[in-house]
């Protein structure tokens, strides 16, 4: 998966807060209820999410952290984890019903 670059995506969510403050002022202007909108669809093409409010959260886990521990928490898993590691096989296991 690519990522987009971080200043691209802090500029986008800079912009996109600001015309959120701006429409929560002012709800019942077209022009700014519009923009913040559009904002918004950038920024959910930016992060690859359907809801605005999804693509800011995810901006915001992105900002804060690398780019593999963001994938990874994207992806629902946790980081690396140590994988139990078999002894080699011994030659006295053998099974009581052969005797």
């Amino acid at each position: 998966m690519l990522l987009p670059a971080k200043a691209e995506v802090a500029r986008h969510l800079r912009r996109y807060r600001a015309w959120e403050r701006m429409m929560l002022a002012a709800p019942a202007d077209r022009r700014i209820r519009s923009t913040f909108e559009d904002s918004g669809h950038t920024l959910c093409a930016l992060m690859g999410k359907r809801c605005a409010r999804e693509a800011a959260d995810a901006a915001e886990r992105y900002l804060r952290s690398t780019p593999g521990t963001y994938l990874q928490q994207e992806r629902g898993r946790p980081g690396p984890r140590a994988v139990p590691r078999r002894g080699p096989p011994t030659s006295d296991r053998r099974s009581p019903a052969g005797r």
